[in-house]
């Protein structure tokens, strides 16, 4: 009897996701600024498809991305917890540990370099829990591990995203940018196209593709575009647009827009295939600008706003209400227990989950329980720029612990959005509190940290 409950359980969850489960679709760019979007404020770029979407959807005016460069803030998205939890805290493959650079007296935290083939991914629980065709499209970089295991494979390949829930893989491998945007690519997994073709363009069309071919169930597409990683490389119509406007950097603005190109070509599709109005998007970036972020202090590999707040709208017609606003403080991992809520899924018991789901702020429903939100960066970025530390963010108060010397920097980001004023010799007593917090959810999360190597 207990054996014939489970099957009739398992048809239960096959047929529940074959009527009335929405498609879900995560579009993630690729060291998109906070301020490198037309609907960010920034007049010089054109993002008309980007515009008209969060004209449809929900804009959450203080999201984050999970870690201020890439590998952390995909391996957060994937598992819903944080990068300091994970180990995985710089991009891969990101310096040797025990590397020292000039000048500095610590070594970065040691850490991984992939995301283990043992943690519950997104994906593998859509697919197997709730019957959803899973697709994967553009970087991945959680697959950077060097050697070989018994059988003489390299691991690299078989920690891909298809061994990691989706089943179907077009372009994700290990490397943090492509080798360039115009074919011939030179990209694991994705077919050679005619030369000269555009690599956002492409990866569309990979998306609409699968979709197509999955329109009939629900689906699970996440597309994690290139775009606007180095190599800084655009269509000469688009650079040449912007070179005629004057502005600084042409080519990443065209960038910029040939990636505003390529995803409202996605988004038409869905509303050719009548889908739209069943499918939620969810639109993000996995860290800042490498260039100036507006507003904003720094840039990418740094813990100040500029480093770590990006651009985050998440559109459900019928359910979000279009145009609308949101305050609250946001981050990546919270797209994991968000997108298994929407699914009819819970957080597996004994799994640790750093997320919070979505849906009380995206539909009103419900009780929004978090208070602050934790980051821990203990390692060099590529630049070697940025000084290691970790952050929390509680109310409109952020608190930055940086390891070199053991200081605080406090900022109230309501009344100075680009930190240009340290409170931290005003207000001891909330900058003492909220290190106290900060010291306790590292501890909490296993996090590791920044060491002086042995001579």
């Amino acid at each position: 009897m207990k054996k014939l409950m489970v099957v009739l359980g398992m048809w239960e969850v096959i047929l529940g996701a074959a009527f009335g489960k929405p498609n879900l679709v995560v579009i993630m760019a690729d060291d998109l600024g906070w301020y490198d979007t037309h609907f960010q404020g920034n007049q010089e770029l054109e993002t008309p498809f980007l515009d008209q979407f969060v004209s449809q959807g929900m804009r959450f005016s203080h999201g984050y991305a999970a870690a201020p460069v890439c590998t952390p803030t995909r391996a957060a998205m994937m598992t819903g917890m944080s990068p300091a939890r994970l180990a995985i805290t710089n991009h891969a493959p990101g310096f040797p540990d025990g590397m020292v650079p000039d000048g500095r007296k610590l070594a970065g935290a040691r850490k991984l370099t992939y995301l283990p083939l043992e943690a519950v991914t997104l994906a593998e629980r859509l697919r197997d829990e709730a019957g959803y065709a899973t697709g994967f499209v553009g970087k991945w970089h959680l697959s950077h591990r060097k050697g070989k295991n018994e059988q003489g494979e390299k691991y690299e390949p078989l920690l891909r995203p298809e061994y990691q829930g989706f089943d179907r893989n077009v372009g994700g491998f290990d490397r943090g940018g492509p080798p360039t945007y115009f074919a011939p690519y030179g990209i694991p997994g994705l077919e050679e196209a005619e030369e000269g073709e555009y690599l956002p363009d492409r990866l569309a069309d990979e998306c609409i593709d699968f979709i197509s071919q999955n329109k009939e169930k629900p689906f699970f597409l996440t597309f994690w575009n290139y775009s606007v990683h180095y190599p800084i490389e655009a269509p000469d119509d688009l650079i040449a647009k912007y070179e005629k406007r004057g502005v600084e950097n042409p080519a990443y603005a065209a960038m910029i827009e040939g990636m505003d190109r390529s995803i409202g070509k996605l988004l038409k599709s869905l509303d050719d295939l009548g889908l739209a109005e069943d499918t939620l998007v969810i639109f993000t970036s996995d860290n800042g600008s490498l260039f100036g972020n507006g507003p904003l202090r720094a840039n990418k590999g740094h813990l100040y706003e500029g480093g770590m707040r990006v651009p985050w709208v998440i559109r459900w017609p019928g359910k979000i209400a279009a145009g609308a606003v949101n305050d609250t403080p946001v981050v990546t991992t919270d797209v994991f227990p968000t997108l298994l809520e929407v699914a009819g899924l819970k957080p597996e018991k004994g799994v640790p989950l750093d997320g919070e789901s979505l849906l009380p702020l995206l539909t009103g429903k419900g009780q929004w329980k978090r208070e602050a939100l934790f980051f821990h960066y203990p390692n060099y970025a590529f630049h070697k720029e940025n000084r290691l530390g970790s952050v929390i963010r509680k109310g409109q108060h952020k608190l930055i612990w940086f390891y070199d010397d053991e200081s605080v920097e406090l900022y109230d980001l309501e009344a100075d959005p680009g930190e240009k004023t340290n409170l931290a010799g005003e207000m001891p007593a909330l900058s003492g509190r909220l290190q106290r917090e900060l010291k306790a959810w590292l501890e909490e999360s296993g996090a590791k940290f920044p060491y002086q190597p042995k001579e």
